[in-house]
């Protein structure tokens, strides 16, 4: 990993910065907290509060932009400005039962997570999946979601996604399209983000839920990591809060990255299990009646 973190230091440090802005195509609105990766590589960032982004990158690429309630696009390096279509959502089924909160059960098998300090310089979405058939007695809403993270700083922030399983097993439409947003204090945390409002029921085909990385300047600090050849220290910049990890070779996870999804699924893990385990998202629900 410092081998890593040395050469992508090195690599950057000769590039040049682009700058941009992204705003809604509606309202002409800056946006905030827009994931941008350059396509088909580990190069992105996030757009400030003001929309406003910068990136390292010294030639043409396309940059694909992503964002909770848009329509992701792809555009230019070039482009200085960037407008987002805005989705127009279609009103959720009306939820006839409503929950009663009168118990509550803990499900997604998350005990004693394990961090690992791996640099966090380009935005992604670690999520995992909850199976219908791990519902216990009638707790069958979603109260809160716990993410076992590790911040660097005080006040990280990230963003939490809630998608539907398409028909291929794969994220599909977020069943929640409110930015929630959470902060987190600085070192390990087992962080509550309360959802019951949004009335969310596990369907029959499961439900994925997703920790999203922002890299902005609230997020930030300075990295010391160290090469063996040549024997020397570095600072590098890395970008908090982290999810951390356990390891379960029957649970289904993703990693969304560059405008695209990896899936790995039980059949992958068993391909690869004799080389090495897979760490999972440390994310757990909490369930109520």
């Amino acid at each position: 990993m410092n081998k890593f973190l040395v050469l992508f230091f090195i690599s950057f440090s000769l590039s040049a910065q682009i700058k941009g802005v992204v705003k809604d195509s509606l309202s002409s609105e800056p946006i905030p907290y827009v994931n941008i990766w350059v396509e088909n590589e580990t190069v992105g960032t996030t757009s400030e509060i003001d929309g406003t982004f910068s990136l390292a990158i010294k030639e043409e690429k396309v940059l694909v932009f992503s964002a909770l309630g848009y329509e992701s696009k792809k555009g230019a390096s070039t482009n200085e400005v960037i407008f987002l279509k805005p989705i127009a959502y279609e009103l959720n089924e009306v939820v006839v039962e409503q929950p009663r909160f009168k118990e509550e059960i803990e499900i997604g098998d998350v005990n004693k997570p394990n961090y690992l300090p791996e640099p966090q310089t380009t935005p992604w979405i670690h999520a995992r999946k909850f199976e219908f058939n791990q519902i216990r007695g009638n707790s069958k809403f979603i109260k809160s979601l716990k993410f076992f993270t590790n911040s660097e700083v005080d006040n990280g922030v990230f963003r939490v996604r809630i998608f539907e399983v398409n028909t291929e097993g794969m994220p599909g439409k977020d069943l929640v399209d409110e930015d929630i947003l959470v902060t987190v204090k600085k070192g390990k945390k087992k962080t509550i983000v309360d959802v019951s409002k949004f009335t969310i029921q596990i369907p029959e085909n499961g439900i994925i839920v997703g920790f999203e990385s922002l890299i902005i300047e609230q997020n930030k600090f300075e990295q010391e990591v160290h090469s063996q050849k040549p024997k020397k220290g570095f600072k590098v910049t890395n970008y908090s809060p982290h999810i951390m990890y356990f390891y379960n070779d029957f649970v289904e996870h993703y990693t969304y990255r560059s405008g695209k999804w990896l899936y790995f699924n039980k059949a992958y893990k068993e391909k690869f299990k004799e080389t090495y385990r897979i760490p999972i998202p440390a994310i757990n629900l909490i369930l109520t009646n």
